[in-house]
């Protein structure tokens, strides 16, 4: 019989540049009706706090208030490290290079790598959206194993067809493409030819 309790998403935010992506992504997932919207399971990164300094002008506490709970990085005993504690999967957006490489390995010795190697041994959907470039032929070799592993690769590429008028509308596109793969629509992403004429927003 299919799974009927809570839907439970776990949202991880590495270091990479771009904790935009995770923060928005937690938004996105609010903004989401009731009956739809997964509870959010955030575990960020010390890396990704630090980043979060760098590249915005909110708190660690800002991030932590759009998530329904959240991990401490350290806690390896947390819900989100068990098979057992049933969830819809895992997006680490923005994972970094560091993140995958220990996902890829097996080497999970944070909760952010432990819940994402859980994630792949119970067969459910990890999402990397990986963001570095250019790319060397270990980061090449690490994609390629999580990708056999069953994860999804997703690099946050902006769609050129949108016609983007913000960088807004870059990232909740690539967010929306994203939480398509969860059957989550945000009403974010303007489709291709949806109705057989240009792509037009929703």
């Amino acid at each position: 019989m299919p799974y009927q309790g809570k839907q439970r998403l776990v949202i991880g935010i590495s270091g990479a540049s771009g904790v935009i992506y995770g923060v928005r992504l937690l938004e996105l997932l609010r903004s989401l009706p009731d009956e739809t919207r997964p509870e959010s399971h955030l575990v960020m990164s010390r890396a990704a706090e630090v980043t979060l300094a760098y590249e915005t002008d909110l708190k660690v506490a800002d991030v932590h208030g759009r998530a329904d709970v959240v991990h401490v990085n350290k806690d390896i005993g947390a819900s989100v490290a068990s098979g057992s504690f049933r969830t819809m999967g895992m997006i680490i957006a923005p994972c970094s290079v560091k993140s995958m490489a220990e996902v890829a390995t097996g080497v999970t010795d944070t909760l952010l790598s432990r819940a994402a190697d859980v994630v792949l041994k119970e067969r459910r959907r990890l999402v990397c959206l990986v963001r570095e470039t250019p790319l060397h032929s270990g980061h090449l070799r690490n994609m390629l194993a999580l990708s056999e592993m069953g994860a999804i690769i997703a690099p946050p590429v902006p769609a050129f067809y949108a016609n983007p008028k913000s960088l807004e509308d870059m990232v909740d596109h690539t967010l929306g493409r994203v939480l398509d793969l969860f059957d989550l629509d945000t009403g974010s992403v303007k489709r291709w030819r949806e109705d057989g004429g240009p792509a037009k927003r929703p």
